[in-house]
């Protein structure tokens, strides 16, 4: 039987409970953001867009950081999946055809206007990265959305994008391909998050159910009624974002986008 691998997956891995860190001084405690201490790794196309290169890794077990021990960003696992969140809600929403080459720009070269509809063009653009500008160096990803009168999945796509950059100290750098563009039917661009969405939320239950059982590590406070309660809460997330319809005014977006693009480019 022939398999053929997703066009984009994301994988993680959680630190285990006893070496996971408190927050706080005085009254160190253990809440829901930091028990999802971890790494996660980004699969586009089959490039592991998210991993550093075998050189990168040494100088970070060789340097300050005394880490990490595999070859992923190594950060708190919710992060990406608040951010992935975030793009279900704000970057769905199909992109008209006209608009289709500047979705697709990580920098245009905009020209400052103070104006609504220069701020909605902005918002439009901007809601379509993933956030990334907490890691030391990290790649652009954006994504936008295309659907055509076919009414088939291949008439319904998202289209995510990656580009590096160059970390000034050399010391950050990844493995993939510097740039790469993957387009997929929207349904596995949702499945992929949905999947991710539903193996975090497991892995939480278990902590907390972990830790319900045996109480808080020697040195440090829990709540584990608050951590069910946000873990309820957390569960609502990506349903709720599936649900909106941003509603973007696009005659304001396009009338944005003709006012910050600099002269002589496209548009003007």
């Amino acid at each position: 039987m022939t398999t053929t691998d997703p066009a984009m997956r994301i994988r993680f891995g959680l630190t285990p409970l006893e070496q996971v860190g408190p927050w706080g001084g005085e009254r160190p405690v253990l809440h829901w953001f930091g028990l999802t201490d971890g790494w996660y790794c980004v699969d586009l196309g089959g490039h592991e867009v998210l991993r550093y290169s075998e050189r990168s890794v040494r100088r970070l077990r060789n340097g300050e950081e005394g880490r990490p021990q595999h070859p992923y960003v190594d950060y708190y696992v919710v992060r990406l999946w608040e951010d992935m969140i975030a793009l279900v809600s704000g970057a769905m929403e199909p992109v008209p055809p006209d608009l289709l080459d500047v979705a697709a720009e990580f920098s245009p070269e905009w020209t400052w206007r103070d104006t609504p509809e220069a701020e909605a063009a902005l918002n439009w653009h901007s809601a379509g990265f993933l956030y990334t500008d907490y890691l030391r160096v990290a790649p652009h990803i954006r994504c936008w959305r295309t659907v055509t009168d076919n009414v088939t999945d291949a008439g319904d796509t998202v289209t995510v994008a990656w580009e590096h950059r160059p970390d000034p100290e050399g010391v950050i750098e990844f493995a993939g391909p510097p740039t790469g563009r993957v387009t997929m039917p929207t349904s596995e661009f949702l499945a992929a998050v949905t999947a991710f969405d539903r193996e975090l939320l497991a892995a939480m239950d278990r902590r907390i159910g972990a830790l319900e059982a045996s109480g808080p590590p020697p040195g440090a406070e829990v709540d584990t009624e608050q951590l069910r309660r946000e873990h309820r809460d957390r569960a609502t997330w990506l349903p709720r974002a599936r649900d909106r319809e941003p509603g973007t005014d696009w005659d304001a977006v396009r009338a944005g986008v003709r006012a910050l693009l600099a002269p002589g480019l496209r548009g003007n």
